[in-house]
């Protein structure tokens, strides 16, 4: 056993956050986690399996805003844990209903949905992250954090002939940019290593040059615009992987 795999072995890791982290849009949902949409395909579950914990926590769940972190997760975490990631903040911004005008609606109301969830995630989202990462390190002290961020969706230009415009292409990865920010600067101010991910997507994206690891619109409609199996083993795990 190398030190890296005995370290690994000894490592008592929770996975907390939205779907991003679940692994909503990868499919091979386990049973136990219902609504929430747990991944034998997501990153968390990819590197259990890889380096074999001493316990593995997987509480992630499909739509969690920071509120529900702060009341439904954080009862895996204590003073043993020694490893915990999180995605969170883009559902709170209102990521889903941004996504939804933008695909249904005119390019004016999409970049009004657009401006309004950045105003969101500058102003209302960075106290919402403080407390969930406070809350975070009180109930795990002795716990190495890595949050992880979120994609651009889409490769603009792209090689996309159908689907929603150009313009509305642009606001959205603007929009995962000034929300990127704000996670970036609260988790470093709370201590935490951030592991930004758009690159690893690069060229990956809705619309990109090489194999897609985001779902389009897609059914069930929950899975879009999330990393399929993909992305969580292409994109997120290597990412973790690096920060962890």
């Amino acid at each position: 056993m190398s030190a890296t795999d005995a370290f690994a072995a000894s490592e008592r890791y929770a996975a907390l956050g939205d779907s991003y982290s679940a692994g909503v849009g990868a499919g091979s949902y386990t049973s136990e986690s219902g609504g929430c949409k747990r991944s034998t395909k997501a990153y968390p579950y990819l590197w259990k399996n890889a380096h074999a914990p001493a316990a593995f926590a997987f509480a992630a769940c499909s739509g969690a805003r920071t509120g529900d972190v702060l009341n439904n997760q954080l009862s895996v975490l204590d003073s043993s844990t020694t490893l915990i990631s999180i995605t969170i903040g883009g559902n709170d911004a209102g990521f889903a209903s941004t996504m939804q005008t933008c695909v249904l609606e005119s390019d004016s109301s999409c970049l009004a949905a657009v401006d309004a969830a950045k105003n969101y995630a500058t102003t209302t989202l960075p106290g919402k992250l403080d407390q969930v990462y406070s809350a975070i390190h009180s109930k795990a002290p002795n716990a190495h954090v890595v949050v992880l961020g979120y994609p651009h969706l889409y490769q603009v230009p792209g090689s996309c002939i159908l689907g929603i415009s150009d313009t509305k292409r642009r606001a959205i990865n603007g929009a995962a940019d000034v929300l990127d920010d704000v996670i970036s600067k609260r988790a470093a101010n709370a201590g935490f290593t951030y592991q930004d991910v758009r690159n690893a997507f690069a060229t990956h994206e809705i619309c990109g040059s090489s194999t897609r690891w985001l779902n389009s619109t897609t059914l069930p409609v929950d899975e879009s615009y999330h990393p399929n199996a993909a992305g969580q083993s292409g994109g997120y795990l290597p990412s973790f992987t690096a920060g962890a």
